[in-house]
């Protein structure tokens, strides 16, 4: 086995994993701020509701469509750099992926088109649930996303044999015991990350005084969400750590940084683990906080890396910093939402340039914080692909370094200007601001093209 070439195989997933996983983190929660805004306009006919509805349209379009391009790249991904793994899961995730593009990608690809193109063509009814849809088709298919990714953290209603995984009940496959917390906790982080994303280019709004309205209706009401998911997230966020401790007691070791097994650890703020020696160096702690927080014990014991071999242990570093990473901007996250509501209580929301600039900044932060926790769930599961089942270089593909490094080269280019053509249009989108009145022509183009369509005019 060319350790190199797994090696690369592994950059190049992450690589794509990392790209893939920004599209989804944004479009979740967007596509339930764009079904909430449109049904105010349904009720209300406030042309407010719909100039708000159909700005982020353009937004949501642009990110959809780089998740379709990121997302469709895996698949074949998988089978070239990680063929011996698909062979092996090919009866479990093989018919998961199948549910959801039946479930959930169809359904959101069809009823895009009419969200996109129909402002013009259908009754506002009809449009409201293709609205709908398309936030219904994101929710499915995080769901089955995640029973795909939880069950590869804990295989159940599977056994393996003659080197394949064969189901013996989808029901305890699909719903394994980790599902259900991680799953929310994915749910809530996206909503996070489009709450700060859209709260990011309003507060930018108000700091220039353009598009007012929008941006004070816009702002205001993701204030609003901030101060309700950020204390719903940390609420799954501890069960997801209590189910962590349970089923991959090693991972919990790498996040909290202990290295010997042991009863009241304490909380380590700050460290660097050293694994060449086996301790954390620098380290800032709390008595007795890493077993509270895993066990609800002030005595609750946790298991040690050095209880397994060198060989066995997750990445410590990778784990212990992405967990610090995500915990620290959820923090942020709540100050941000206790903030905005003291503002709002004192009737000053809008006019404290110091926190609308906070609010700029932490554009890209609920991004940042889902891609840190995103890796420390995958590289606290290895050397895991399939947690205690199969390894994760016992699932590369054999091949050639050199091909690896190729391929890789290659996609980290196509992905930086993938990333560069959506960050140009973006940013003209978010210039050119929500339109104040459209004309015919514009309303019967999808609100991307529309806007291409006026810039080259």
């Amino acid at each position: 086995m060319d350790t190199l070439s797994v090696l690369l195989s592994r950059a190049q997933m992450a690589v794509t994993l990392t790209m893939h996983i920004i599209w989804p983190s944004i479009n979740i929660g967007l596509a339930l701020f764009l079904c909430v805004m449109e049904g105010i306009w349904l009720k209300t006919k406030n042309p407010l509701y719909l100039r708000i509805c159909q700005f982020w349209m353009r937004i949501f379009a642009l990110a959809f469509g780089m998740g379709v391009v990121s997302g469709v790249v895996m698949s074949y991904e998988l089978g070239t750099n990680f063929g011996l793994f698909t062979n092996a899961i090919g009866q479990v995730l093989g018919p998961l992926f199948v549910y959801e593009v039946l479930t959930a990608f169809f359904v959101e690809a069809g009823f895009l088109g009419i969200m996109l193109f129909g402002w013009n063509r259908v009754s506002p009814k009809m449009h409201f649930f293709a609205t709908f849809m398309v936030m219904f088709g994101t929710f499915v298919s995080a769901f089955w996303i995640m029973s795909a990714n939880s069950w590869m953290q804990f295989p159940t209603g599977t056994h393996l044999a003659d080197g394949q995984f064969a189901v013996d009940s989808w029901l305890a496959a699909i719903f394994n015991p980790t599902f259900l917390h991680r799953f929310l906790h994915m749910v809530f982080a996206s909503y996070l990350t489009s709450t700060f994303f859209i709260a990011g280019i309003c507060a930018w709004y108000l700091l220039k005084k353009r598009n007012l309205d929008v941006a004070k209706t816009c702002f205001s009401f993701v204030m609003w969400a901030a101060l309700l998911f950020t204390p719903l997230q940390m609420l799954v966020g501890d069960d997801v750590g209590l189910i962590v401790h349970k089923y991959q007691p090693l991972k919990t070791a790498a996040m909290e940084g202990v290295w010997d097994t042991q009863k009241a650890a304490p909380l380590v703020l700050f460290a660097w683990p050293d694994a060449k020696q086996e301790k954390n160096l620098f380290s800032i702690s709390i008595p007795y906080g890493a077993s509270l927080l895993n066990t609800h014990q002030l005595q609750g014991e946790l298991i040690g890396l050095k209880s397994v071999p060198a060989a066995d242990r997750p990445f410590v570093v990778p784990t212990f910093f992405g967990f610090r990473i995500m915990v620290g901007i959820g923090v942020l996250f709540l100050l941000v939402g206790i903030f905005g509501a003291w503002f709002r209580y004192k009737k000053t929301l809008y006019d404290h340039p110091w926190f609308l600039r906070a609010c700029v900044l932490m554009t890209p932060f609920g991004v940042i914080a889902t891609l840190a926790g995103w890796y420390t769930a995958e590289t606290g599961r290895q050397p895991w692909v399939v947690y205690n089942f199969l390894r994760t270089a016992d699932g590369a593909s054999r091949l050639a370094a050199e091909q690896v490094g190729v391929s890789l080269s290659i996609f980290s280019l196509v992905y930086l200007l993938a990333i560069s053509f959506f960050l140009y249009y973006f940013l003209e989108a978010v210039k050119k601001g929500p339109l104040v009145e459209e004309t015919t022509e514009e309303k019967t183009m999808p609100p991307i093209i529309g806007y291409m369509h006026t810039q080259g005019e």
